[in-house]
């Protein structure tokens, strides 16, 4: 693993933010759940994601060492969105310099906490730090880019005796600041992380963006889904999967139908309302939702 022994002079001018060991509520920024900006396969992507759609242009490319940051890799930048609104929230100052511990990541988004465990978070760090993105996303000229990697820097803490004591990372500019506007954030249903199909995990991001608490849902047909997933499975290969999601009802929180219209296939989701007794019991504490570790070999 590659270790960085300081940070160049402009990030060490940035105040340290320490994150908070406990249960917060999981926060996704919105640019991040509409577009498509991570590899959806647990197989190592190398082959650039060139989207366009009107102004809006993403590219996003990989390293032949590392790949592309995969889906769940985005759980460690749900995490930072997480704690960040959390701080900002109960007026503590943040910043885009963040401390924590890999155990607190990795209970967060419900993976293993053992070593193996470990060594997965930091090959994400990796591929989060050396995939870089290039996108007109909230430029206010749609013919210019804003170029950044995920993560700017990350290394490990160690003490006097070369023990690790966790983490630091740097967040870019256009992450921090999309996170730190409250109307660029959502609160995502816990069950996300459970979630194992990285198809499924895009597509509930998606849905949650564009659902949200509609009354009569929001629906895309497959095409389009296809088109904004920036998957590399043909688009029969990926209506198959959109079926079989559907079939499951794998999404927690919604209602998902497949409806036919002008010869093409529409996915239609509706938000559930919650049951008032379950929403009373899980803020007493009496009832949880499934914590099982998700598999990420």
């Amino acid at each position: 693993m590659r270790r960085l022994s300081a940070f160049t002079a402009k990030p060490a001018q940035l105040d340290l933010f320490v994150s908070q060991g406990r249960d917060i509520a999981a926060r996704d920024a919105q640019d991040l759940m509409a577009w498509p900006f991570f590899s959806l396969a647990k197989s190592k992507r190398v082959r650039p994601i060139d989207f366009r759609m009107g102004e809006v242009s993403i590219l996003v490319e990989a390293t032949a060492e590392h790949g592309m940051a995969t889906i769940w890799d985005a759980d460690v930048l749900i995490w930072v969105a997480s704690q960040i609104v959390e701080a900002r929230d109960a007026g503590r100052p943040t910043s885009r310099l963040i401390a924590a511990t890999p155990h607190e990541i990795l209970a967060f988004t419900r993976r293993g906490t053992g070593k193996a465990s470990y060594e997965r978070l930091k090959a994400g760090l990796d591929r989060l730090q050396s995939t870089t993105i290039a996108t007109s996303i909230r430029q206010h000229d749609a013919r210019r880019r804003h170029r950044f990697s995920w993560i700017n820097e990350w290394k490990e803490r160690l003490d006097h005796s070369g023990r690790a004591l966790g983490i630091e990372m740097i967040i870019p500019d256009w992450f921090y600041e999309g996170v730190i506007d409250q109307a660029l954030v959502l609160t995502i249903d816990a069950d996300y992380f459970a979630l194992t199909g990285g198809l499924e995990r895009w597509l509930y991001r998606l849905v949650r963006k564009h659902g949200g608490k509609q009354r009569g849902g929001w629906s895309f047909d497959f095409q389009h889904l296809h088109m904004k997933s920036g998957a590399l499975s043909p688009p029969k290969r990926f209506a198959f999967e959109l079926r079989d999601i559907v079939r499951r009802q794998a999404l927690p929180g919604y209602t998902l139908t497949i409806v036919h219209a002008l010869g093409r296939e529409r996915l239609n989701f509706v938000a559930v309302r919650p049951d008032p007794f379950d929403a009373a019991m899980r803020r007493l504490g009496l009832r949880t939702t499934n914590h099982h570790p998700v598999d990420m070999s």
